[in-house]
């Protein structure tokens, strides 16, 4: 399971469904030092899992007010990914990005807060594929992506935009 084509992607369930907001204002990004859970002690934007009986954006305020303290609103979807690691797990996050929230971001036991300026993003710190869709997600660009990693090591992706022009595979 090392190819998008090793997977069965028409009947792929994830174990986990999942949200990630990123909170952008004023030139900046709400980033987060992770520091429990999947991807701890990498940079990435609050977020989480799905609970029963939940919605992804309700997921995603709850997430936000859990990890930073802040209440978001006004939240645009922004695209979906579907991730299956090698070692048989598998999470389905949507995403989502707004310039609205009330609060101030907090350390919590999750998180650590960090405003990063748009053009500084700290890539390297972060998950593998985040250089490649984060982009399309600041310049308003709808995506789709199906991701297979082993540990943290990305092997293959898809990427599609949704440009309302039709599906574009981007390598």
């Amino acid at each position: 399971m090392n190819q998008l084509t090793d997977i069965d992607w028409e009947n792929w369930q994830a174990k986990d469904p999942a949200t990630l907001v990123f909170v952008i204002r004023d030139g900046k990004i709400l980033l987060i030092n992770k520091k429990t859970g999947l991807g701890k002690g990498k940079v990435n934007g609050p977020g989480g899992k799905v609970e029963a009986g939940e919605t992804p954006q309700a997921c995603a305020v709850r997430e936000c007010h859990e990890e930073l303290g802040i209440t978001v609103s006004g939240l645009r979807y922004c695209g979906q990914h579907r991730f299956q690691f090698v070692d048989g797990y598998s999470i389905h996050v949507w995403v989502y990005r707004t310039s609205e929230f009330e609060g101030v971001p907090t350390e919590t036991l999750e998180a650590k807060p960090l405003w990063v300026p748009l053009d500084q993003i700290p890539y390297d710190q972060m998950w593998e594929d985040d250089r490649i869709w984060l982009p399309m997600m600041l310049d308003g660009r709808q995506f789709q992506g199906r991701w297979i990693f082993d540990g943290d090591r990305m092997l293959d992706y898809e990427l599609s935009n949704d440009d309302g022009l039709g599906h574009d595979r981007i390598y």
